[in-house]
């Protein structure tokens, strides 16, 4: 292909070319990564930050549910403003505002002060991931559209996985303030590339009303469903009066939303896409194999540091080697998404996401650190063929003028399976371990020849009475919560494989995003 051909204009415009086709590039990629990193990152450090700043671990967590809270908020919104303002401004002033929220952070002093700068980041931040892979489509010719949404895809699955290990390693060797100055740099440097090299090239915009009414509906139905996945687990779910009301609220307000944005001329949410058949199929194969993957992500690392006394950093470790295949294959399967049926590639992660869930389900308390791995390093082949073609998938037949509101769209369903999944994984993880100690407890009786050998063995080490027992049942809840993992992870195994007919019926041709906006 001659380099006229590769110059030729996309649908967004000229592409870029050359070294600042790679500068912008890595800007994009790392505001992305940055962005999408916070999600995680605060996570193992919520005990230190909230012994620093004299509060409970639990008052902790809000550090981030508020930043998920408006974060997940916003993403629906990222075509109307998009549209509003033009995507490459709205994109560098969400990575300037971004950053200096993150200062801010970072300077707090109370954990009131680090929830409300932690909401305006999260608020700021919804625009980034969409339109990251907007401006990607816009600065790539079309031939190589596919190894742009590689790359995004590469940044948006890899960097929650790294989170926990960054955040792990600041905590334990740094002022835990590092997690959000570190965004300071990148977020300077991403912000103001962008602003030079985008120069001249702002999307058209347009000056349609507010959607009052949808934008109350959306910030009061999100946040009242995202305040009570968060906080469930701990209230004992519906049995609590507020999470019972939160329910109630989150329910009526998103039914009254779903109403309102179909009937209304200027809606705030564009739920018309859901007309595009590959966007609902591809949105809610999206949401429920991210369901399968972040929970399998939450209770993994959970149940290395509950119950086979992994340190944070350790945990963040055995975690991490899932990018390891997945960074080397997401820009050959984007650069080759073209010759592949999308179908058949999202199918084969569901397989290879199954056959490693049930290799998970075999773990036990004896694992070695490097059995606990191998999964793990396998699993990133599935990450590179699951994520880039289905959100090729999401896109295919949709105008180049409606991607923003697409990709902001798929995020939140991304972000709102992750949520829900968060608290449908624990709370599950913690009834099986119920189940399977009451179970074993049951064993434990001098009618059983092994339980009577154990409690010799016991006394012979010089233990009697309750010591005994608080060893025992030390072991028995030991087991019991690596027996209620494994039932997790079959579970997710089985969903992995039930998915897969659902991903059949979305319809080719998979065309480039620019392509339908071509017809």
């Amino acid at each position: 292909m001659s380099p006229t051909q590769e110059a030729a204009p996309n649908a967004y415009g000229t592409p870029l070319k050359g070294t600042p086709l790679v500068i912008m590039t890595a800007a994009i990629a790392f505001a992305t990564f940055m962005e999408v990193l916070d999600l995680t990152i605060v996570n193992v450090s919520v005990p230190t930050i909230a012994g620093s700043l004299g509060v409970s671990p639990e008052e902790g967590t809000w550090a981030i549910s508020s930043y998920a809270l408006a974060s997940a908020i916003m993403q629906p919104l990222t075509g109307w403003i998009a549209r509003r303002f033009g995507e490459v401004r709205t994109f560098t002033t969400s990575v300037l505002l971004f950053v200096v929220f993150s200062g801010l952070c970072g300077l707090s002093t109370s954990m009131p002060m680090l929830v409300f700068f932690r909401l305006m980041q999260g608020m700021v931040s919804g625009p980034m991931v969409p339109l990251s892979l907007t401006l990607l489509f816009s600065i790539y010719p079309r031939e190589k559209q596919g190894v742009a949404l590689g790359l995004w895809a590469m940044t948006v699955v890899i960097a929650p996985i790294f989170g926990p290990v960054l955040g792990g390693y600041i905590t334990d060797n740094m002022h835990w303030s590092w997690i959000f100055l570190i965004n300071i740099p990148v977020g300077l440097a991403a912000g103001l590339l962008t602003l030079t090299l985008m120069r001249g090239r702002e999307s058209k915009t347009f000056k349609v009303p507010i959607d009052i009414v949808g934008l109350v509906l959306l910030a009061a139905g999100v946040g009242s469903l995202q305040f009570m996945l968060d906080n469930g687990n701990n209230m004992d779910w519906f049995a609590s009066p507020l999470i019972l009301t939160l329910g109630l609220t989150a329910l009526v307000c998103l039914s009254f939303l779903i109403v309102w944005e179909l009937t209304d001329r200027h809606p705030v949410v564009d739920l018309r896409l859901f007309k595009s058949r590959n966007f609902s199929i591809g949105v809610l194969s999206l949401t429920v194999g991210m369901f399968c993957f972040f929970g399998i992500n939450v209770v993994y690392p959970l149940w290395l540091q509950t119950t086979l006394g992994y340190t944070a950093e350790w945990a963040g470790l055995a975690t991490a080697p899932v990018g390891l295949l997945a960074v080397v294959l997401s820009p050959l399967v984007g650069k080759n998404l073209h010759r592949m049926d999308l179908r058949m590639a999202v199918s084969f992660a569901f397989i290879v996401f199954a056959w490693t869930s049930f290799w998970f389900a075999g773990f036990s308390t004896d694992s070695t650190f490097w059995q606990l791995v191998e999964p793990r390093i396998v699993q990133g082949i599935a990450i590179a063929f699951f994520f880039i073609p289905l959100n090729q998938i999401i896109i295919a037949g949709l105008r180049p003028d409606q991607i923003a509101s697409a990709s902001g769209l798929a995020n939140f369903f991304r972000t709102l399976a992750s949520s829900v999944s968060t608290a449908v994984t624990v709370t599950l993880w913690q009834h099986r371990a119920e189940y399977h100690h009451a179970v074993l407890a049951e064993q434990v009786s001098l009618g059983n020849p092994g339980a009577v050998a154990y409690i010799d063995k016991v006394h012979a080490l010089g233990l009697h009475g309750p010591p005994t027992f608080g060893l025992i049942d030390l072991i028995v809840s030991k087991e019991a919560y690596t027996l209620a993992v494994n039932d997790v992870f079959w579970l997710f195994g089985w969903l992995f494989i039930v998915i897969i007919p659902l991903v059949w019926l979305a319809r080719p041709p998979f065309n480039a995003a620019a392509g339908a906006g071509m017809h």
